[in-house]
Order: C-alpha cells, then sequence, then structure tokens
C-alpha cells in the first residue's frame, strides 16, 4: 500500500510545527543563506521555496523518519547503544546528516555547499534545536530543518542564476 503524498505531506508539516518548527523559521534560514547572493530576495520568496522543498515525498519521509527516530529517543525506547548515541547527538554518529542528505540531494551540489554551511554556524532554529537542554532530542530534526533550508536556497538560486551573485555593499 502506498500512501497519498497529501497525507505525508499534512503529516510531515504537522510534526514539524509540533516540534517547534514554523515556515517563517525554516524562510528564515534560507534568507539567512541567500540575501548576500539574491538582490530584492525576500522572506516570502524564501517560504514560498521552502513549500516547494516540502511538497517532496523525499522529504516528507525524511521528516516522519528523523522525528520519529528522534521521538524514539525521548522515549529511552531505542536499543543500547543507539539509545544514548542518539539522545546525546554524539559527534561521530552522523547518520543524522546522512539522512538529512536525502533531501539536499533533490537541488544539486549547492544544496551541498549550503547544508555543510548552514550546518556549522547553526543560526535562528538550528541554534535553538540544537542546545540540548530539555527533554526533547532533536538530534535528527536539526538537520533536516537545515537540509530543507539549504535545498529551499538552492531553489532560489536556480531560479535565479542572473541575480545569484555576490552583492557588495
Amino acid at each position: 500500500m502506498v500512501l497519498e503524498s497529501k497525507t505525508l505531506e499534512d503529516k510531515a508539516r504537522e510534526l514539524l510545527a509540533d516540534r517547534g518548527v514554523s515556515l517563517q523559521d525554516i524562510g528564515e534560514l534560507v534568507m539567512f543563506l541567500q540575501k548576500d547572493y539574491i538582490e530584492g530576495i525576500t522572506l516570502e520568496m524564501c517560504i514560498e521555496s521552502v513549500n516547494a522543498v516540502l511538497s517532496k515525498r523525499e522529504v516528507h519521509n525524511t521528516i516522519l523518519t528523523g522525528v520519529q527516530l528522534d521521538i524514539l529517543a525521548e522515549e529511552n525506547q531505542l536499543l543500547h547503544p543507539l539509545q544514548e548515541i542518539v539522545k546525546e547527538d554524539e559527534g561521530l554518529y552522523g547518520i543524522d546528516e546522512i539522512l538529512a542528505l536525502s533531501i539536499v540531494n533533490v537541488y544539486g551540489s549547492i544544496g551541498f555547499t549550503n547544508y555543510g554551511y548552514i550546518d556549522k554556524v547553526k543560526p535562528g532554529i538550528l541554534k535553538e534545536l540544537n542546545k540540548h537542554d530539555g527533554p526533547r532530542v532533536h538530534t535528527f530534526l536539526d538537520d533536516i530543518v537545515g537540509a530543507i533550508a539549504a535545498s529551499a536556497a538552492s531553489r532560489l538560486a536556480h531560479q535565479h542564476p542572473s541575480k545569484s551573485h555576490y552583492i557588495t555593499q
């Protein structure tokens, strides 16, 4: 049985909202990535691009899988030693980034560059998701949100190739 894309998309969007991530949060990450390259970029353009990324089935599947693993870690339902690795967001684990790369892969090589950068600097909502100071686990979610933003930024860059140059001010 194959679920309808609309069902998956609705659930993926619901999970993002339930975990405290809004479209505006992701749009602000896109703006962070592209503001120096696309003249006249607006938050509305960024959110529109986020919505386009969120319409992809690969993205739905990644969100559902990653958030479910985060929830299982919160509930101490993963097998040892995976439980400790995921709950502590161990730096050498890497599977969280690999899962997120399935999203970035949809939009080409610029997506990989954007993702690597945003994962390193962790601006905006990514900083909040990466705090590790509450009961919630976001080991997978922070990377997924970064990948959605990186993909949306890449999508915008491809849509505006004549505008995609470094803006000096």
